[in-house]
């Protein structure tokens, strides 16, 4: 793995563009102040892409008992159901 790129904080001031295009494509970028590193800019996780409603049918399945609580357990969270 390549190491991230590192600029100083005068640097990331004038080429902050530059940094988010970087960052946009997937890469890691340092900032240091007086040579000691001290942020790390990285891209934010992508979207999640959902193709259409019911793209999981057939993959998820849900017990007969899906709505039934345990002996006890409505009683633990101060229920009288």
């Amino acid at each position: 793995m390549e190491a991230a790129r590192q600029y100083n904080v005068h640097e990331a001031k004038t080429q902050f563009s530059k940094i988010l295009e970087l960052v946009a494509t997937g890469e890691e970028v340092i900032i240091s102040k007086s040579g000691e590193p001290v942020a790390k800019v990285i891209p934010l996780a992508g979207k999640i892409q959902r193709t259409d409603y019911g793209a999981l049918k057939g993959q998820i399945e849900i017990s007969d008992d899906f709505d039934e609580l345990p002996d006890g357990f409505a009683e633990a969270f101060g229920s009288d159901a």
